[in-house]
């Protein structure tokens, strides 16, 4: 059963009619709902800063085969997972604590024919409903800073990892002073809002048995993709398809206070990559 935390969070991302909503959008778009490809759903199935140019990094330094079985932790809309599996055609499992997402990363899953390689289902990153050691590889992208246990995601982590398994972390984390503003794409509020250092996720991946192999700071390749995308806007005017579908009718302020924050150095996107013993 979902903590009072969880139960906040997966509430502060749902959204009724998300599938018709987005299908919506893709037609105003000018695209098919009935003859998609991966790509087109960039623009709204990577939910995070750097979007699909921050998978892209991400799934390169995993370095993926077409024989391994990968687990995305906190998945959304099934963005990554589906990248991970068009590029490499690796099996993948993804999990989110929001039964919306999931029904909606099924769905879309579907439409772009990755069904036999992607599965979704609905559970929660420091309860993993999976045997030990039964994954290759793991992702966990722009989740924990809604997850106050990061020792307990690492160890869970590390215990549906196979020895040898790498796990990549990518989240927003707190690297100067400074306040956060709220709403923020993944908080509307202090309460379900829990940014830590890169220190705490260095402790809590060595505690779980991880050797850290990779640690980047990505804040210029995520304010790059802000700076293309407000000039998009600019030129062409805002897109039907977007990620304001996900943050809801105060999409303007969660994204100004984010990107807010990251021009001033409080937060930064930051990708880890480990490897279990």
């Amino acid at each position: 059963m979902p903590t009072d935390v969880e139960a906040n969070v997966s509430r502060h991302y749902a959204r009724r009619d998300l599938e018709s909503i987005i299908i919506e959008a893709l037609c105003a778009s000018g695209l098919d709902p009935e003859a998609l490809k991966p790509g087109d759903l960039a623009p709204v199935d990577e939910f995070h800063m750097g979007g699909r140019a921050a998978t892209a990094v991400l799934a390169e330094a995993l370095d993926l085969k077409s024989t391994a079985r990968v687990l995305d932790i906190g998945c959304g809309l099934g963005g990554a997972a589906r990248y991970f599996a068009s590029q490499a055609g690796c099996r993948v499992t993804g999990i989110d604590l929001t039964p919306g997402y999931v029904e909606v990363a099924a769905a879309l899953t579907r439409r772009v024919g990755l069904a036999d390689l992607v599965d979704f289902r609905v559970a929660s990153a420091v309860d993993l409903p999976f045997p030990a050691q039964c994954f290759d590889a793991a992702s966990l992208i722009h989740v924990g800073m809604n997850v106050p246990d990061k020792a307990r995601i690492c160890s869970e982590a590390a215990r549906v990892l196979r020895p040898g398994g790498r796990f990549a972390i990518y989240d927003v984390m707190k690297v100067g002073a400074g306040d956060i503003s709220y709403p923020t794409a993944w908080a509307a509020g202090a309460e379900t809002s829990f940014l830590a250092g890169p220190g705490a996720y260095r402790d809590s991946l060595a505690a779980a048995g991880f050797t850290l192999t990779m640690e980047r700071d990505q804040r210029d390749l995520a304010l790059d993709v802000f700076k293309r995308f407000r000039a998009r806007v600019v030129e062409r005017g805002p897109s039907p398809l977007g990620l304001h579908l996900l943050m809801g009718a105060d999409a303007a302020a969660k994204a100004a206070n984010m990107v807010a924050t990251l021009e001033g150095g409080v937060i930064a996107p930051i990708l880890m990559v480990a490897v279990r013993a």
